[in-house]
């Protein structure tokens, strides 16, 4: 199983999350490309980090929307998110080629995210940025959406993403950020979160319902409270149950 976080968010003076402390126990870093998070100093420190450790770095791709933290659903015409992305999966890789690696898969992020689980136009288009920049590079997305069948249906690698630390309606998606239960904050829960998904492959909804969840990566936020705590346990109770940490890329 992988074990990803988001990474890199931060931008300027400002910082978000513990980017060391979770480059030390995941195994994927999603790296924000400087537009809904991020700067150059920021991602060549991210890829510095993530290269020490083994780590291997993914492109986080979203929209250009710093102030809203990419978390806004933007109306992107098919040819302009294409090109945007491509330009962020260009901007991270230059970092990369210094360390003597290179992008290893792309992940949209937040509303850009949820907008290609549904929506075949900007799924298309990061399909089309992703075969433009290297058509052997994986997309990592939530099992079943609309980015995962249009990738698979151009011959791109799927890789199938669940989320510890959010909550999940019957239907199988997540909870909206603005509903309650959208977060799952309590360490010990993710972690039990997270044994359930890559042992069983099924996660619980938030009325009760067992909720089928097969991934092969699951996702920690870099910016959830206490996201270095809730890390340090799953990745223990994952190695525990057995389960075996090592990035898919």
């Amino acid at each position: 199983m992988d074990l990803n976080a988001d990474l890199g968010e931060g931008f300027g003076i400002w910082r978000l999350g513990d980017d060391d402390a979770l480059l030390d126990l995941i195994t994927s870093a999603n790296v924000a490309c400087g537009f809904h998070g991020g700067d150059p100093s920021t991602m060549r420190r991210v890829c510095t980090a993530a290269v020490e450790r083994g780590v291997a770095v993914g492109a986080q791709v979203g929209y250009r929307d710093l102030a809203g933290f990419g978390r806004r659903h933007i109306a992107y015409g098919y040819a302009e998110l294409r090109d945007e992305t491509v330009y962020q999966l260009g901007a991270l890789d230059a970092f990369c080629r210094p360390l003597r690696t290179r992008v290893r898969y792309l992940k949209p992020h937040g509303a850009l995210y949820h907008a290609a689980a549904a929506d075949e136009s900007q799924a298309a288009a990061l399909v089309a940025a992703v075969k433009d920049f290297d058509d052997e590079l994986p997309l990592l997305c939530a099992p079943g959406s609309v980015l995962a069948q249009l990738a698979t249906g151009a011959g791109l690698r799927v890789v199938a993403e669940g989320f510890a630390d959010r909550g999940y309606l019957p239907t199988g998606a997540l909870v909206p950020r603005t509903a309650d239960g959208a977060l799952v904050t309590d360490p010990e829960q993710v972690a039990a979160r997270a044994v359930r998904m890559a042992t069983e492959r099924t996660v619980v909804a938030v009325d009760g319902t067992v909720v089928p969840c097969p991934v092969d990566s699951i996702c920690l936020h870099g910016d959830t409270p206490g996201a270095a705590a809730s890390a340090a346990l799953v990745r223990a109770a994952l190695t525990e149950a057995g389960v075996t940490l090592t990035p898919f890329a």
